[in-house]
């Protein structure tokens, strides 16, 4: 195994390096560390999990080699995305990609992997790797979907916010990478009425709603940010299901900031339905935020 993580400049931006597509990771990384002045850390697990007898057994050996030879492609092109501005290390190591991930990030700044559209089907039978990462780490760790570049042109951060009173570290996130990107901020929420009960509502009492809401989201902003933050943000209140707002939104973003739950047990996935539903289909990276210090209550 090859492992070359120390680096002066403090805590590093992970990469996971996958069997696929890593180059919309590896941009979206390499822009962050030369941003941040912070060492870009490539990682590729090698899973040996045993084969069953009836399937074809590949060589251990010939696995790591087949690892070894694209890590350093994807090293090769993370050099050449940095121009030496910041240290670029690797690490292959044994395990799965959650696992390694999880135990490599721990101490990271950031952890970054790139996530591929799925068919329906395929969502219904996989879960991200972003997502079990996610559900397992208290650093902020960003999905970007497979085909995405940066354009160049500082564009806006959104903020998905869900329940007003429990967005601290959603907003806070969001302010910050809108002001280091000197972008604008956009906060999105969405509400929506159950199909039976819609037409026993007036027009008067959704936009009543929808008023209440976005006050209490402008309140929110006011909680943890400043008078100018809170004035120069653009808030919107939509009525609709949350991923599906999310998703649309996503599309002129630079970065969707979102918020996850904290994992009540050791193993699965605990970020939540709608965390998981705009990992997979969002067309911008998208940043879940880091949890509390505290182990909050879950809300299915």
């Amino acid at each position: 195994m090859t492992e070359q993580r120390t680096t002066a400049h403090g805590p590093t931006i992970v990469v996971g390096v996958g069997p696929e597509e890593f180059e919309s990771a590896l941009a979206f990384a390499a822009g962050e560390a030369v941003r941040a002045g912070c060492g870009l850390h490539l990682v590729h697990a090698v899973d040996l999990t045993p084969i069953p007898a009836d399937h074809v057994l590949i060589p251990a050996a010939d696995v790591e080699a087949w690892g070894a030879a694209r890590l350093a492609e994807a090293v090769k092109v993370a050099d050449d995305l940095v121009g030496g501005a910041v240290p670029v290390t690797h690490e292959l190591v044994r395990g799965t990609p959650v696992g390694a991930l999880v135990e490599v990030g721990r101490t990271a700044r950031m952890v970054v992997l790139e996530h591929r559209h799925l068919s329906r089907l395929s969502r219904i039978v996989n879960r991200t790797v972003a997502g079990g990462v996610a559900a397992h780490l208290r650093v902020p760790v960003v999905a970007v979907p497979s085909g995405w570049r940066p354009d160049g042109e500082p564009r806006v951060v959104i903020a998905g916010v869900d329940v007003p009173e429990r967005a601290d570290e959603v907003l806070r996130a969001a302010l910050a990478e809108a002001h280091a990107r000197g972008a604008r901020l956009r906060l999105v929420h969405s509400w929506s009425i159950p199909a039976p009960y819609e037409s026993s509502f007036t027009a008067q009492e959704v936009r009543g709603w929808s008023d209440s809401a976005r006050a209490e989201v402008c309140a929110a902003l006011d909680r943890v940010g400043d008078l100018t933050a809170a004035t120069d943000a653009d808030v919107r209140v939509e009525q609709g299901r949350a991923s599906e707002v999310l998703v649309e939104a996503s599309a002129d973003a630079e970065l969707l900031v979102i918020g996850r739950h904290d994992p009540l047990v050791p193993i699965g996935s605990h970020i939540g339905p709608v965390a998981r539903a705009v990992l997979r289909e969002a067309r911008c990276p998208v940043l879940l935020a880091t949890p509390r210090p505290h182990r909050a209550a879950y809300h299915p």
